[in-house]
């Protein structure tokens, strides 16, 4: 018994802290198949011995809720499905009832609320008790109808997806393979929690309706079916289901375990329902799982095969990605050579070492990954060198997880990954300077550093005489590069290729400092750190990048290269610039907008800064509680820092704007704009 409970306490660490990773983070740590073994061993021990911990990944529905968006409580809690692998328990659940089955689809799960025949609300699932209100971003889905013609009160259930196609455009239009999304799955969580709508509408977004919660006096006969088809007249785009009986159970589920090989939607099983409204609720509930409904999960075509060795594939960040390279198997209908193991700490939860017999699968039937190492031999041959330039590696742990780096700065993947970052579509965007034709200038000594993509004309005979080349591609190549030089500084940052540094927090550093790079370069890490996304670790890695005497040349180099557009006045934001030099910090509850982080953003939309700590630096603090005993209020008034209520705040902006008429055209309340 003890040795089960603490293999229980140990199952529920592991299962947290990935689960964690998966859902807060958008990052994996262990692969689906290793995390569903792992469930389903802690739930074959809590029914052993009847023991169920506090924190059991087994009770939790969910992710916890981390972001300042508003949170609102869910009527009845919104709970997850039972599971099975296997078509004939599918069929003893159904029994002589007739069901509905459908897409599982891997997304974000979304309630949208309707009245009056319009959209009036949506909020995510959340942790099933609590979701996050996403109503802003939802009407930029791009297939859910704003207004519909039913005026009732109307709940619905419905799965945020990003479509496999669109995802891929995406894709492909980020220069940077270290940048591009991982799946559509966590890009579309990241994209419809948004703090700013403009981004999830951007991000190609729909909504695929799943259920129906409620709607006001309209009789479905107690059919789902009917549901779904009174949904479709109302313009929603629904989850495509099918009929089935337990006798036509096997051959439907063999019909959607082909489409899903080419299905444009992302899925990671069915979900089969009881037709029979009334009988399915009669059913009730238990603690986690509805008994209306049940999930089907892919039964994974698994084949053995042998490692043959470990490929360590080095990028532009100097992270050394190992992807395993075995004996060639068929999956789903395709041969698979290779798989992704992602970093050091899967390994040696793999103990995966060369010549190794182990199984292989697809993940959600796309996706080869490694299910289980079946001989265990233990991770060895971690090479101390970079197999590109030959210099040191070092194995750094960030976090959990460990991960194998590149230690020299002048390793050429890193500048060959480097450049192409630079000359990308968001960074310079160089049309014709693919990573083929860098390694080539580089490896011919054309490019040595940024600034020589400008001086490509010393070498215009040797160009024009490339394979591949010739006088019209020579000379389609140097009015691209003329056209890079005009540009703006957010660009220009973002194509530097600072660790960690994207385009929004390119933007977040350009914005804070006024556009003025001198300043920028020259931040202490705790000036950094208040930039909106900037962290410790960023900051570190910005710091680091300019306290290097060789990058502050390279950049001075290219600088003088550019003709960089004042972007701040170009996008009509100087005169707007009202709280320019002013620092604001904000804390406790607001009244007058969404959240704290629509008043920090209008703060920022005119010149001010948004900091999270009071300092001699501050301005003004925000908090509607001006008498309030709190830290920040005291560390205020020994500075002699005025304390403003947000009506204070109001008449401040007004005040300011009345002195600048260019400024704007009006103050509105935050629930206004």
């Amino acid at each position: 018994m003890q040795d089960n409970l603490s293999r229980m306490k140990e199952l529920t660490g592991i299962l947290s802290e990935a689960a964690r990773a998966y859902y807060q983070e958008n990052r994996e740590i262990m692969s689906n198949f290793e995390y569903d073994r792992l469930y389903d061993e802690l739930l074959a021990l809590e029914a052993e011995t009847g023991v169920v911990l506090a924190g059991s990944p087994t009770q939790k529905v969910g992710y916890e809720i981390l972001s300042e968006l508003p949170k609102e409580n869910h009527p009845s809690p919104m709970l997850s499905l039972d599971k099975t692998k296997d078509v004939g328990a599918l069929q003893e659940w159904l029994g002589p009832q007739t069901g509905l089955l459908s897409w599982k689809l891997d997304g974000l799960t979304v309630v949208l609320t309707y009245e009056g025949g319009s959209l009036v609300k949506a909020v995510t699932r959340g942790n099933g008790e609590t979701g996050e209100v996403i109503t802003s971003n939802a009407r930029f889905f791009e297939n859910i109808p704003l207004k519909i013609a039913y005026s009732g009160r109307l709940v619905l259930r419905g799965e945020a997806i990003i479509r496999y196609s669109d995802f891929e455009k995406m894709n492909e239009e980020i220069g940077d393979a270290d940048a591009r999304y991982k799946n559509p799955r966590n890009l579309c969580s990241g994209s419809v929690r948004q703090l700013n709508s403009q981004v999830t509408a951007q991000r190609h977004v729909n909504c695929v309706i799943f259920s129906l919660v409620q709607a006001e006096d309209v009789d479905f006969g107690n059919s789902r079916s009917r549901q779904f088809a009174w949904l479709k007249e109302q313009g929603f785009e629904t989850v495509e289901q099918k009929m089935v009986t337990a006798e036509t159970l096997p051959e439907t589920v063999a019909y959607f375990a082909e489409a899903v090989k080419t299905s444009d939607l992302p899925s990671d099983g069915l979900v089969l329902t009881y037709e029979d409204i009334a009988y399915g609720e009669s059913l009730g509930r238990t603690a986690k799982f509805p008994r209306h409904s049940i999930a089907f999960k892919w039964a994974d075509e698994i084949a053995e095969t042998t490692l043959s060795y470990i490929e360590w594939s080095p990028s532009r960040t100097g992270l050394i990605n190992p992807v395993a390279v075995f004996e060639p198997v068929e999956l789903e209908g395709t041969t698979v050579s290779r798989a992704s193991v992602h970093n050091i700490s899967i390994m040696e939860s793999l103990e995966l070492g060369a010549g190794d017999t182990i199984t292989v699968y697809k993940a959600n039937m796309i996706i080869p990954q490694i299910a289980d190492n079946l001989t265990r031999s233990g991770v060895r041959d971690i090479p101390k060198l970079c197999p590109v330039c030959g210099g040191e590696t070092s194995i750094q742990q960030v976090n959990d997880v460990k991960s194998l780096y590149c230690m020299n700065p002048d390793c050429q993947a890193k500048r060959i990954k480097s450049f192409e970052l630079l000359v990308s579509r968001d960074a310079l965007n160089i049309d014709g300077l693919s990573e083929m034709t860098l390694e080539k200038f580089i490896g011919a000594g054309f490019i040595h550093e940024y600034s020589d993509i400008f001086h490509l004309d010393r070498h215009r005979e040797a160009i024009v005489a490339m394979e591949g080349f010739g006088q019209k591609s020579y000379d389609n190549l140097m009015q691209a590069v003329k056209n890079a030089s005009h540009t703006t500084l957010v660009r220009v940052v973002y194509g530097l290729g600072i660790a960690g540094i994207g385009l929004a927090n390119a933007r977040m550093l350009c914005r804070h400092f006024g556009y003025d790079f001198e300043k920028m370069r020259h931040a202490a890490a705790e000036e950094l750190q208040e930039v909106d996304g900037i962290g410790e670790v960023l900051a570190d890695a910005w710091c680091r990048y300019f306290a290097s005497e060789e990058n502050n040349g390279i950049v001075d180099r290219l600088l003088e290269e550019l003709d960089i557009e004042k972007a701040a006045e170009s996008a009509g934001e100087q005169e707007n610039r009202i709280f320019a030099g002013k620092t604001f910090v904000i804390t406790g509850a607001v009244n007058h907008f969404a959240n704290r982080r629509e008043l920090q953003e209008l703060i920022e939309s005119k010149g001010g800064k948004a900091a999270g700590t009071v300092t001699a630096r501050t301005t003004y603090l925000i908090n509607n509680d001006v008498n309030s005993t709190s830290s920040k209020n005291k560390k205020a008034r020994e500075l002699g820092i005025p304390i403003l209520s947000e009506e204070d705040f109001l008449k401040l902006l007004e005040e300011e704007a009345k002195e600048r008429p260019e400024a704007g055209d009006g103050i509105q309340d935050g629930k206004d704009s």
